[in-house]
C-alpha cells in the first residue's frame, strides 16, 4: 500500500520486476501514478480524458486485426499491426498485444507493483464460496448425504477438509467440467463444507479502500470492450461447406493472454469480481462504447461486422426506431413464424392461407400441430430476436459464436461467486438460450460443445432460488419447450403407423444425427434439471399452454421407429436407430416425467394431476384420429414407443397412490379405454412373437429392442407403465372382451379347441406352443403383478431385490444398476440410500471375496437368503424382469437346488404358488377377469387338450392354467346362493357352456358334447355324426343338452359392437367387412367340418383324473377331509407353497372343496366312482419317442461314467510314472548286499507319442522347462522393516540394501583391486536377471518336441504365446513352456553304488577330488561331440543364456572371457537352488520333498551345466581347492609382482560358489563321499571366513579377552574345534596387518553397543554358516535324492551339518550346542589359518578400510516382499494421479507405478519412449529382467508385464462390498485386500505369472 500511496504523491517508484526493460517500466509506472492522482481529485474530468486517450492509444495498438481496410489513424498509429491483410506480422502484433497487458496491469496496479497490488485485493477476497472451476477429466467428488441438488460436486481440496466419515460419497472424473459447490447452501448443506467456507465471513472482512480498485473501474471497460472488438473482428462466417473451426482457433490463439488475463482478475477474490461484475454489467458504458455511432471509423467497421453476424446467425436486431418494438407485431412477422415453423414438416406440404382458415376437424393432426405452434408470436420471438444490453450479453454472443472456448467458458464461470454478477448471466444465458441451441444443432462439435454448455447451465439451474427467478422473470419453460419443438421439428417425418396412406401423424426419424448423437442432450438436461425444484414443475404444471405444447412434444415420438415384420427373407441391413430411440423416449420423455411425477406426491397436488391427464388424453386421441384408428391394430407391426400412453398410465398411477383421487374420474369412456389398451397388449404379444422367433428375419435387433424394453434402465419407464395400463383397462372393460382380445393378439385362438387338429390361419404350428405359453404367462402377471396396485416403495424394492438375487448371485454394484431407480435420479430414492441397504441386508447374504488359487479373482457377492427362497421367491417378478430367457431357467435351477438341499422337497418342483398383496379397492375390477365365462372355456378346454395329450402343450401351459384356477379361487367373491338356483333353471344357459361366472360354481359343471370344427382329417370325424342344420355357422351356439361352440372372436366383436352403439350403422361398415376376410381362410385346405365330441366332464373331474395322470397311478387322489374333518374347519394354508403339479392339484381341490359344499360332495362323488383308465393307454408316437429318448440318454449318461472311470485310471498311472520320474530311488529299497545288483534304468513317458523308453544318445527325451529371467531375489532385503510404497514426496526408495545392490557393490570392489579372471570365481551373480528353470514335470522325446513346434508354427489362430520365440504349451497339461532340458541318459543302479559308505580316510578322498578335477571332460558315458544329446544340451544352453539379457551375463572386464560363461554356468545353478529356497520359506526347517521337489528339474539342469563346465579348465595353479587344502611353502611367492595385480584371498571368496564350482568341475555322477569330502573342506573356510568377520565386529577389549581366553586353551586336545583358540589366533594373526588399526571414524559404526557373550558368539558364528549348509544340503537332495529331515528352527543348523555328514556320527547332543565341533581340518588348522591371514594381511596393508568391508559379508537375507501398499487407495491415487512425469514434467494420461521398487512411470507415454520401447516395459526389464508388476493409478488394476507379454491381473483394491472397481468408474472408497496382495506376491516369488493368468496378449513394447 505504501507503494501505492507514494504513487498518488507521485513519489519515486521502485522499477517492476516483469518488465525486461527498465526505462519504459519506470516511464509507465509513472505514468500510472500520475493518472491515479489526477484521478482521485474531485474533478476528474481531464484526468479521465488523458486516461482514455492513453488506453485508446495503447489497446488498439495492441489489436492483432486492427486496420482490416488499411490506412485508418489507427492503424497507422499502431504501425505494428499495419497492412492490408489486416494481420501484420505476427510475431510484432502478439508484441504489441503483450506490451498492451503490460499497460493495463500498470494502471490497474496504479503505480505500485503488480504482484503487490494482488496480494492487497486478495487480503479483501470474502471467500465465502469456493467455486473453483474445472475442465473435463477433473477428479471431483460428490456427496449425496451433503447435497441438496443432485449435481452438486466438491474439488477434491474441499472434500477432503470437510468431513464426510461414513456418508454417501464418491469420487468421479469430470466428463463436461464444473464447479465446486463449497460454500453454497443453496446447493449443498452446510454441515459439508470444508473448514475453509464455514466461516460466515462477512462479518471480519474490512471495507475495500475506494482508491484500491478506482483504477480498475476505468481500465476494465477498455479492455474488455476492446476484447469484443477482437472478436468482431475476427470472426468470420464459416462458407456453407467448409468448417472453418481453423480460423476461431487462430483468432482464439491470438486472444489467449487476454482471456488468461481476466482469469486471473477473476481469481484475485471477491472485491476484484464485484468491480468485474459493474463492468460487465453496466448498460451505459456499453451504450457510449460499442453503439458504432462516434467519428471513429474502426468503431463503426466492427459495429457493422456485429450486426452482419447477428443476421447471419438468424437473429434480428431491434433497432432502437422500434421498427416493431413492443407493441403488437404487425402481420408480416406472423407469416415469417408460419414460415419458419412449415419448413421444417415440409413432407405435409405448405401451409396454405386458405388451409388455416377452414379448420377442418378430419384435417389431421400435422396441420394442427403448426398452427398450434405459429399461434403466438411468442414463439418466434423467442427464436429470432436478441439484443444486448451490456458487456456481458455480447461477450456471451461471442463465446456462443467461438463454440464455447474453454478459456472463456472457464471466466465466465469463475465469476459466478459474485451473486449479482450469477443472476445477471443466468438472466444472459436465458436470453440467448434460443440461440446457443441453434448453434449447437449446427455445429460439427457438436460433443464438446454440449459438454461446454452443460458445464455452464449445471452450475446456474442446479440452484432452486435462480431457477425460480428466471422462470417468473425470462420465461425460462417457454423458452425451453419451444426450443426442444424447434430442435425436433427439423427430424419429422410421416408415421407409417397403422394406416400408411391416409395418417397424419408426424413422429421423428431416428436415424436423424440430431437423435443418433443425442445432440438434444444437452437441452433436455437443463429441462430435467430445472423441473426437479418444486416451484419450477408446479408454474410447469398449472399452465395450460404449456402443457398443450409439451404433449405435443411428446406425441412426436409416439410410435416412432416402427418395427414391421419380415415375412420372405431377411433383412439386408439391420438398422441400429433402435438404441437412440429408447435413448430419446427414456430422455426426452420419460425423464421429464418422473421430474414431474416427484412433485405430485400429496393430496393438494390433485389438481395438477387432472390437467396432465386431461391434455393426455387429447393428445392421445389427436393420435388415434391421426393414424386413423378404429379397433383393429395392423397386422405384423410394433412400436415399442407409446410415451403418451405412458405418461397417462403414470400419472393415474400416482393419482390414485399418492393423492387419493377417484380413478373412475379421471378415466376415460369404454371405448377409449378399448382403444388405449389395444396398442400396450400389441407390444406385449410382439414380445412373445419375437422369443418365439417369429422376428427372426428382422435380423438381432429385433431381440436388442425386445429386451431393452425390459432392462433394468428401463423397463420403469415402459413395461411396467405399461402393464399397469392394461391392468386398469382390464379392471373397467368387459372381461370376456379383454380375454379374447388377449387370445387374438396372441394368435391362438384356433387352437383352443376341444379337437385334437386345428387349424391356425395365423400362426405357424412351431411357434403355436410358444405363443400360447406367452399368452397364458401374460396373464398371469397382468393379474398377479401388484407394482402400482398398492404395493408400498420399500415393497417394491425388496420385490425387485429378491427376484435380481433369484436369478443370480450378485455384487453390490450389479445390484444398484439392476434395480431401477425409483422413480428417477432426481427423487432422492437413490439406491444406496439407507432403505436400500436396510432392504438389502434383510434379504441377502454378503460371500465375502474368496481365492481359487488358480483362477479368476472373486468378487464379494450378495445371495439371497434361505427364508428368502423359501417364502420370497416369486417367479412372476423373475419373468418379468429377466432380459435373457435363460435367467428364469437359472432362478428355477437355484430354487430346485435349495429344496433339496433344506429337504423341503426333493423332486422336481413347479414355481412356487405365492399369495399377493391385496390389490388397492380402485382396481378390484381386476379380478373380474378370473370369473368371466371366457377365460373358464379357455381353462377347461386346455386341461382337456392336456389330458388328452393333444400336441403343442407343455408343462409349462399346465402350471399357467392350474395357477390361474387358484388365482381365481383365492379371489373368488364366495357368494354361494346363485350356485343352488342354476341347478332348477337349466333354461338360464342355453346360450353358453357354463351357467354363471363365478369360478367356484362353474369348476363342478359338466358339459357334455361339444360341436367342434375340424378337418376333415381329424379322427374325430364320425361319419354318422348327427347332422342339424345350425350348426354349419361359426356363431350358433346350442342349446347345452346337445352340444357347445364358442367362438372367442365372435364374442369379442359381439361386445365391441355393444360398445360402440352410438353411431352402430357406421361402425357396422367398419368392422363388419374387416371380421370376415381376417377370420375365416376361404378355401383353405383341408375343408373344415363340424363333428360333435361327447365330454363328459367338468373342470374338477378334469383336475381329480390329471393327479392320477400326474402321479401314473390309477385312483391317486384321496379327498383328504374324509380322514381328519380338521382340514376343512381351519384349513392351513401357508402364504407360500412349495411342490410340483401333484401338490398343485390337490391343494387346488381343497380349497374348491373349501368354497362350497356343492364342490365338496362332487369331489367325493367322482373319487367314489371307480374312474376307468383315463385315455386308452396307446403309447402315442409323441410318448413313445419321449420314453425312447429317456432311455438313450440313460445309456449315454452309463458310458460317459465308463469313460470317466476308464480315464481316471489312466490318468493315475500317468501320474505315478511321472512321480518315478523326478525320484528315481525313493521307490527302489537300498540292495546293497546283493552280489549283483539289478540295472534298471529311469523310464520316461513322451506327452506326445505316448512311448515309453529311456532317454538315449540317439534319441534323447527332455523334461518340458520354462526359462525365465529373475530379479526376485536380487529384492531380498537385510532389514526386517517392510518398504513402503512412497505416498508423499519425503518418502522416497533408495535401493540400496537389497541383495543385488550389495553383491554388485562387492564384486566391482573385488574388480578393482585383484586379477579378473580371479574375481569371477570368487563370487555368484544372478541375483538381477539370473535365470531360473521350471518344469512341469511332463518328458517328451526331443524330435517329438520339434514336429510339434511345427504343427504349432503351421497353426495361424495363434494363442497368446510367439512360436517363433520357441514358446509352447505342455502338450499334456498346457502348462507355458518355452525349451526342453534334455534329460542326462544314466540307470538307477548308480545310485545305490555313489551311497555305499567307504572308510577311505580324508586325506584320500581330497587326492581324489583333485585328480577327478584335473581329468578334462571325463563323462563316464562317452558322449563324442557329435551325438543328438551333445547337440540337445548345447542348444538347451544356448536357451538359457539368451533368456536373460546380456548385462546380466557379462561381468568380466574383458569381453567374451571365458571365465564370464563359467560365472554365468554356476551361477544360474545358485539361482535355482536359491530361489527354492525362497520357495521353502527362507530355511529347510520343514524339510521333505518339497511340492517343488517332485517337479524339480535341477539334477538334468545340473548334468547340462556340469557338461558346460567341464570345457573349461581351472589352471591347477589358480585351483582354489589347493589353497584349501595343502600349506604353500613359500607364502610371499603367492603374491605375485607388484604390477601385476593380485589373485583374490581365498577369505573373500563366496563359499557357496565355491562348492558349486567345485562339484560342478568333477565328472558327473559324482560319488557321495567326494561330496561329502568337498562340503568338510569349505565348512572349515566358512568357519574360519566367520571368525574373522566376528573378530572386525568386535571392539578392541572384546578382541584383547578373547585372544587371552584362546590362547589358555590352546593347548588342549581339541584345541583345532574350539572356537575360542581359532578366533584368538585369527585375532593374533590379523593384528599384524593394519587390519584393526585406523577405526577412529569407523569405530561406532562396526562394534556393537553390547558385549559379545560366549552365546551370542555361538548363535552369530552359526547364523553366518546357516546360508552354506541349506544350499549344500538342498544340493546333495537333488543330486543324490535323499529326503530333508524337518527340524525346530534351533536345531536347523544341527541337523543340516549331521545330515551333511559334518557331524561326526558318535556326537553326543546332551551340552549345548558348538558349531565348531563340526570342523575337520585337512591340515593342521593353526598353519593353513596363517597361511589365509597372510593374503588379507598383504592386502589390508594398502587399503585397510576396503579390505576390513570385504571381510563382513552380510549373509542374513530376509524373503523377498512386495512394497507394502496403504490401506485406502485414495492415498496413493492423491499422491499419483497427479504426481508429474520426471522426463516431460506434465501430468501422464496414464500414471503407474512399480510395485517391487515403487519407481513412477508413464505408462503409453510417448514422452518417456526410448528406442521403441515405452517406459513401463523398459522398466520391467531394468527392474525385474523383464517382470513388472505395475499399480494403474487411474484404474486401480494391476497389470502384469512378462517379457513380450502382458496381462491384466485384477486390483488388490476392493470396496467396502468386496468389489474391485476397475477404472474407478462407481469413485467408491477402496481398501487393500490382503488375501489379494499375498496371492500376487506369492505368484511373483514362485515365477508362476505365465502358468495361473490366463489372458495375455503382446504388448508391442507400447505399454
Amino acid at each position: 500500500m505504501a507503494a501505492a500511496a507514494a504513487a498518488a504523491v507521485g513519489g519515486p517508484q521502485p522499477p517492476q520486476p516483469e518488465v525486461p526493460a527498465p526505462g519504459p517500466a519506470l516511464d509507465k509506472a509513472a505514468t500510472a501514478a500520475h493518472l491515479k492522482a489526477a484521478l482521485s481529485r474531485p474533478d476528474n474530468r481531464a484526468g479521465a480524458e488523458e486516461l482514455r486517450a492513453l488506453l485508446e492509444r495503447v489497446l488498439s495498438a495492441g489489436r492483432p486485426l486492427a486496420g482490416a481496410a488499411g490506412g485508418e489513424e489507427e492503424a497507422a498509429a499502431a504501425g505494428a499491426a499495419g497492412g492490408a491483410g489486416g494481420g501484420g506480422a505476427p510475431g510484432a502484433a502478439a508484441a504489441a498485444a503483450e506490451e498492451a497487458l503490460e499497460w493495463c496491469k500498470c494502471l490497474l496496479a496504479g503505480g505500485g507493483g503488480y504482484d503487490e497490488f494482488c496480494a492487497a485485493v486478495r487480503a479483501y477476497d470474502p471467500a465465502a464460496l469456493c467455486g473453483l472451476v474445472w475442465t473435463a477429466n477433473f477428479v471431483a467428488y460428490r456427496c449425496r448425504t451433503c447435497g441438496i441438488s443432485p449435481c452438486m460436486s466438491l474439488c477434491a481440496e474441499c472434500f477432503h477438509q470437510g468431513d464426510h466419515t461414513g456418508h454417501d460419497f464418491n469420487m468421479f472424473r469430470s466428463q463436461a467440467g464444473g464447479a465446486c459447490d463449497c460454500g453454497d447452501s443453496n446447493v449443498m448443506r452446510e454441515s459439508g463444507f470444508c473448514k475453509r467456507h464455514q466461516i460466515k465471513s462477512s462479518s471480519n472482512i474490512p471495507c475495500v479502500p475506494k482508491d484500491l480498485l478506482m483504477m480498475s473501474e476505468f481500465v476494465l471497460p477498455r479492455f474488455i470492450f476492446c476484447l469484443i472488438q477482437y472478436l468482431r473482428e475476427g470472426y468470420n462466417e464459416p462458407a456453407a461447406d467448409v468448417p472453418s473451426e481453423k480460423d476461431l482457433n487462430k483468432v482464439l490463439q491470438l486472444l489467449e493472454p487476454q482471456i488468461s488475463f481476466l482469469e486471473e482478475l477473476t481469481k484475485m477474490g471477491g472485491a476484484m469480481r464485484s468491480v468485474l461484475t459493474q463492468v460487465l454489467t453496466n448498460q451505459q458504458n456499453y451504450k457510449d462504447l460499442t453503439s458504432g455511432l462516434g467519428e471513429n471509423a474502426c468503431a463503426k467497421k466492427s459495429h457493422e461486422k456485429y450486426l452482419s453476424a447477428l443476421k447471419s446467425s438468424g437473429l434480428t436486431y431491434p433497432e432502437d426506431k422500434l421498427i416493431y418494438g413492443m407493441q403488437e407485431p404487425s402481420a408480416g412477422t406472423s407469416t415469417l413464424a408460419v414460415q419458419g415453423f412449415s419448413g421444417a414438416t415440409g413432407t405435409l406440404g405448405q401451409v396454405d392461407s386458405s388451409d388455416e382458415e377452414d379448420q377442418d376437424g378430419s384435417q389431421g393432426l400435422g396441420k394442427r400441430k403448426r398452427v398450434k405452434l405459429s399461434s403466438g408470436t411468442k414463439d418466434q420471438s423467442i427464436m429470432d430476436i436478441l439484443k444486448h444490453k451490456s458487456f456481458l450479453e455480447e461477450l456471451l454472443f461471442w463465446t456462443v459464436k467461438y463454440e464455447f472456448p474453454q478459456k472463456m467458458v472457464t471466466f465466465l464461470l469463475n465469476m459466478l461467486p459474485d451473486q449479482e454478477y450469477k443472476v445477471a448471466f443466468t438472466k444472459t444465458f436465458v436470453q440467448h438460450y434460443a440461440f446457443i441451441m441453434k448453434t449447437l444443432k449446427k455445429s460439427h462439435e457438436s460433443d464438446t460443445m454440449s459438454n461446454r454448455i452443460v458445464h455452464i447451465s449445471v452450475q446456474l439451474f442446479s440452484n432452486e432460488e435462480l431457477a425460480r427467478q428466471v422462470t417468473e422473470e425470462c420465461q425460462l419453460l417457454d423458452i425451453m419447450v419451444t426450443v426442444l419443438l424447434y430442435m425436433m421439428e427439423s427430424c419429422l417425418i410421416k408415421s407409417e403407423l397403422q394406416d400408411e396412406e391416409n395418417s397424419l401423424h408426424v413422429v421423428v426419424n431416428c436415424g436423424e444425427a440430431l437423435l443418433k448423437n443425442n445432440t438434444y442432450w444437452p437441452l433436455v438436461s437443463d429441462f430435467i434439471n430445472i423441473l426437479s425444484h418444486q416451484s419450477v414443475a408446479k408454474r410447469f404444471l398449472e399452465d395450460h399452454g404449456l402443457l398443450v405444447t409439451w404433449m405435443n412434444f411428446v406425441s412426436f415420438f409416439q410410435g416412432m421407429n416402427l418395427n414391421k415384420r419380415e415375412l420372405n427373407e431377411h433383412v439386408e441391413f439391420e438398422s441400429q436407430t433402435y438404441y437412440a430411440a429408447f435413448a430419446a423416449e427414456l430422455e426426452a420423455c420419460a425423464q421429464p416425467m418422473w421430474g414431474l411425477l416427484s412433485h405430485c406426491k400429496v393430496r393438494e397436488t390433485q389438481e395438477y394431476t387432472r390437467n396432465v391427464v386431461r391434455y393426455c388424453l387429447e393428445a392421445l386421441q389427436d393420435w388415434f384420429d391421426a393414424i386413423n384408428f378404429v379397433d383393429e391394430p395392423a397386422p405384423n407391426q410394433v412400436t415399442f414407443h407409446l410415451p403418451l400412453h405412458r405418461y397417462y398410465a403414470m400419472f393415474l398411477s400416482k393419482a390414485v397412490k399418492c393423492q387419493e383421487l377417484d380413478l373412475d374420474s379421471v378415466l376415460p369412456d369404454q371405448e377409449m379405454l378399448m382403444k388405449l389398451m389395444i396398442h400396450p397388449l400389441q407390444i406385449q404379444a410382439s414380445l412373445a412373437e419375437i422369443h418365439s422367433n417369429m422376428w427372426v428375419r428382422n435380423g438381432l435387433q429385433i431381440k436388442g429392442q425386445a429386451m431393452t424394453y425390459v432392462q433394468s434402465h428401463f423397463c420403469n419407464s415402459m413395461i411396467d407403465p405399461d402393464i399397469y395400463l392394461l391392468q386398469v383397462c382390464a379392471s373397467r372393460l368387459d372381461p370376456d372382451y379383454f380375454i379374447s382380445s388377449v387370445f387374438e393378439r396372441f394368435k391362438v385362438v384356433d387352437l383352443l379347441t376341444m379337437a385334437s387338429q386345428h387349424q391356425n390361419t395365423v400362426l405357424d404350428a412351431e411357434h403355436e406352443r410358444s405363443m400360447l405359453e406367452g399368452a397364458l404367462t401374460f396373464l398371469v402377471i397382468l393379474l398377479s403383478l401388484r407394482l402400482h396396485l398398492g404395493m408400498s416403495d420399500d415393497e417394491i424394492l425388496r420385490a425387485e431385490m429378491v427376484a435380481q438375487l433369484c436369478m443370480n448371485d450378485r455384487t453390490h454394484s450389479s445390484l444398484l444398476d439392476l434395480i431401477p431407480e425409483n422413480p428417477n435420479p432426481k427423487s432422492g430414492i437413490i439406491p444406496g440410500s439407507y432403505s436400500f441397504e436396510s432392504v438389502l441386508s434383510a434379504v441377502a447374504d454378503f460371500k465375502a471375496p474368496v481365492f481359487e488359487p488358480g483362477g479368476s479373482m472373486q468378487q464379494g457377492m450378495y445371495t439371497p437368503k434361505a427364508e428368502v427362497w423359501d417364502q420370497e421367491f416369486d417367479p412372476v417378478m423373475v419373468i418379468l424382469r429377466t432380459v435373457y430367457r435363460r435367467d428364469v431357467q437359472s432362478a428355477m435351477d437355484r430354487y430346485t437346488a435349495f429344496l433339496k438341499q433344506s429337504g423341503k422337497f426333493p423332486g422336481n418342483p413347479w414355481p412356487p404358488y405365492k399369495k399377493r398383496t391385496s390389490l388397492h379397492p380402485s382396481y378390484k375390477g381386476l379380478m373380474r377377469l378370473l370369473h368371466c365365462k371366457t377365460l373358464h372355456i379357455v381353462l377347461f378346454t386346455l386341461l382337456y387338450k392336456i389330458l388328452m395329450d393333444h400336441q403343442n402343450l407343455s408343462e409349462h401351459v399346465l402350471c399357467m392354467v392350474l395357477y390361474l384356477i387358484e388365482l381365481g379361487l383365492e379371489n373368488s367373491t364366495g357368494d354361494e346362493s346363485d350356485e343352488e338356483v342354476t341347478v332348477g333353471g337349466p333354461e338360464r344357459c342355453h346360450d353358453s357352456w357354463f351357467p354363471g361366472s363365478n369360478l367356484v360354481s362353474n369348476m363342478r359343471h359338466f358339459i357334455n358334447y361339444v360341436r367342434v370344427r375340424v378337418p376333415d382329417t381329424a379322427p374325430e370325424v364320425k361319419r354318422d355324426s348327427p347332422a342339424t342344420t345350425s350348426s354349419e355357422s361359426l356363431g350358433s351356439l346350442q342349446n347345452s343338452g346337445t352340444a357347445q361352440v364358442f367362438s372367442l372372436v365372435a364374442e369379442r366383436r359381439k361386445k365391441f359392437q355393444e360398445i360402440i352403439n352410438r353411431s352402430s350403422s357406421e361402425a357396422n361398415q367398419v368392422v363388419r367387412p374387416k371380421t370376415s376376410n381376417k377370420w375365416s381362410a376361404p378355401g383353405s385346405t383341408p375343408q373344415l367340418t363340424t363333428a360333435i365330441l361327447e365330454i363328459k366332464e367338468s373342470i374338477l373331474s378334469l383336475l381329480i383324473k390329471l393327479h392320477h395322470k400326474l402321479s401314473g397311478k390309477q385312483n391317486s387322489y384321496y379327498p383328504p377331509w374324509l380322514d381328519d374333518i380338521e382340514i376343512l374347519i381351519q384349513p392351513e394354508f401357508p402364504k407360500y407353497s412349495h411342490g410340483d403339479g401333484i401338490t398343485a392339484v390337490e391343494r387346488i381341490l381343497l380349497k374348491a372343496a373349501l368354497q362350497s359344499r356343492m364342490n365338496k360332495r362332487i369331489i367325493e362323488e367322482i373319487c367314489r366312482k371307480v374312474t376307468p383308465p383315463v385315455p386308452p393307454k396307446k403309447i402315442t408316437a409323441a410318448e413313445k419317442k419321449t420314453l425312447d429318448k429317456e432311455e438313450r440318454r440313460q445309456k449315454a449318461r452309463e458310458r460317459q461314467q465308463k469313460l470317466l472311470a476308464e480315464f481316471a485310471s489312466r490318468q493315475k498311472s500317468f501320474m505315478e510314472t511321472a512321480m518315478d520320474v523326478d525320484s528315481p530311488d525313493n521307490d527302489i529299497p537300498m540292495e546293497i548286499t546283493t552280489a549283483e545288483p539289478q540295472v534298471s534304468e529311469v523310464v520316461y513317458d513322451c506327452v506326445i507319442c505316448g512311448q515309453s523308453g529311456p532317454s538315449s544318445e540317439d534319441r534323447p527325451t527332455g523334461l518340458v522347462v520354462l526359462l525365465q529371467a529373475s530379479s526376485v531375489l536380487g529384492q531380498c532385503r537385510d532389514n526386517v522393516e517392510p518398504k513402503k510404497l512412497p505416498i508423499s514426496e519425503e518418502e522416497q526408495i533408495y535401493p540400496w540394501d537389497t541383495c543385488a545392490a550389495v553383491h554388485d557393490v562387492r564384486l566391482s570392489l573385488l574388480q578393482r583391486y585383484f586379477k579378473d579372471s580371479s574375481c569371477l570365481l570368487a563370487v555368484s551373480i544372478g541375483w538381477e536377471g539370473g535365470v531360473y528353470v521350471q518344469t512341469c514335470g511332463h518328458t517328451l522325446h526331443i524330435d517329438c518336441h520339434k514336429s510339434y513346434m511345427e504343427s504349432l508354427r503351421n497353426d495361424q489362430v495363434l494363442q497368446g504365446f510367439s512360436v517363433d520365440k520357441g514358446e509352447f504349451t505342455c502338450p499334456l497339461c498346457r502348462q507355458f513352456a518355452n525349451s526342453v532340458l534334455p534329460c542326462y541318459p544314466g540307470s538307477n543302479v548308480e545310485n545305490n553304488l555313489w551311497q555305499r559308505p567307504s572308510n577311505k580316510s580324508m586325506e584320500d578322498l581330497i587326492k581324489e577330488v583333485e585328480e577327478l578335477q584335473g581329468r578334462p571332460g571325463a563323462f563316464p558315458v562317452s558322449i563324442s561331440s557329435e551325438t543328438n544329446l551333445s547337440k540337445e544340451m548345447e542348444s538347451v544352453m544356448k536357451d538359457i543364456k539368451n533368456t536373460t539379457q546380456k548385462k546380466y551375463r557379462d561381468y568380466s572386464k574383458t569381453p567374451g572371457s571365458p571365465d564370464n560363461d563359467f560365472l554365468f554356468m554356476y551361477s544360474v545353478a545358485r539361482t535355482n537352488l536359491e530361489l527354492e529356497l525362497i520357495h521353502r520359506g527362507g530355511n529347510l526347517c520343514s524339510g521333505g520333498a518339497s511340492t517343488a521337489g517332485k517337479r524339480s528339474c535341477l539334477n538334468q539342469l545340473f548334468h547340462v551345466l556340469a557338461l558346460h563346465m567341464r570345457l573349461y579348465t581351472i589352471d591347477s595353479e589358480y585351483n582354489p581347492w589347493k589353497k584349501l587344502t595343502q600349506l604353500v611353502e613359500d607364502m610371499n611367492s603367492q603374491l605375485g609382482n607388484e604390477e601385476q595385480q593380485p589373485e583374490v584371498p581365498i577369505l573373500y571368496h563366496d563359499v557357496t560358489s565355491l562348492l558349486l564350482i567345485q562339484i560342478l568341475m568333477m565328472p558327473q555322477p559324482l560319488s557321495k563321499e567326494h561330496f561329502t569330502c568337498i562340503v568338510k573342506v569349505l565348512f572349515t573356510l566358512l568357519y574360519t571366513q566367520a571368525l574373522t568377520a566376528l573378530s572386525v565386529k568386535c571392539s578392541e577389549e572384546d578382541r584383547s579377552a578373547w585372544k587371552h581366553v584362546g590362547s589358555l586353551k590352546k593347548n588342549t586336545c581339541d584345541a583345532e574345534k574350539s572356537y575360542e583358540v581359532l578366533l584368538s589366533f585369527v585375532i593374533s594373526e590379523l593384528s599384524k596387518g593394519k587390519l584393526y588399526h585406523e577405526e577412529g571414524t569407523q569405530e561406532c559404526a562396526m562394534v556393537s553397543p553390547v558385549a559379545w557373550s560366549p552365546e551370542s558368539m555361538e548363535k552369530y558364528l552359526q547364523d553366518f554358516c546357516l546360508p552354506f549348509l541349506r544350499i549344500a544340503s538342498l544340493l546333495q537332495h537333488h543330486l543324490f535324492g535323499e529326503d530333508l529331515p524337518s527340524c525346530q528352527e534351533e536345531e536347523e543348523f544341527s541337523v543340516l551339518a549331521s545330515c551333511l555328514g559334518l557331524l561326526p556320527t558318535f556326537y553326543q547332543t546332551e551340552h549345548p550346542f558348538i558349531s565348531a565341533s563340526c570342523l575337520d581340518w585337512p591340515v593342521p588348522a593353526l598353519d593353513l589359518i596363517t597361511q589365509w591371514c597372510f593374503e588379507i594381511k598383504s592386502f589390508t596393508e594398502r587399503h585397510s578400510e576396503q579390505g576390513k568391508a570385504l571381510l563382513i559379508q552380510e549373509a542374513r537375507w530376509k524373503l523377498p516382499h512386495l512394497l507394502q501398499l496403504p490401506e485406502n487407495y485414495n492415498t496413493i491415487f492423491q499422491y499419483y494421479h497427479r504426481k508429474t512425469c520426471s522426463v516431460c514434467t506434465k501430468v501422464p494420461k496414464d500414471p503407474a507405478v512399480c510395485l517391487v521398487c515403487g519407481t513412477f512411470v508413464c505408462l503409453k507415454g510417448l514422452c518417456c519412449k526410448q528406442q521403441s520401447y515405452c517406459e513401463c516395459v523398459l522398466h520391467s526389464q531394468n527392474c525385474g529382467a523383464g517382470t513388472g508388476i505395475f499399480l494403474l493409478i487411474n484404474a486401480s488394476v494391476i497389470i502384469i508385464i512378462r517379457g513380450h507379454r502382458f496381462c491384466l491381473w485384477g486390483s488388490v483394491y476392493l470396496d467396502a462390498h468386496g468389489e474391485e472397481d476397475r477404472d474407478l468408474r462407481r469413485g467408491k472408497p477402496l481398501y487393500i485386500c490382503k488375501e489379494r496382495y499375498k496371492v500376487l506376491e506369492q505368484q511373483w516369488i514362485s515365477h508362476t505369472f505365465d502358468h495361473i493368468n490366463k489372458r495375455w496378449g503382446p504388448h508391442y513394447n507400447g505399454l
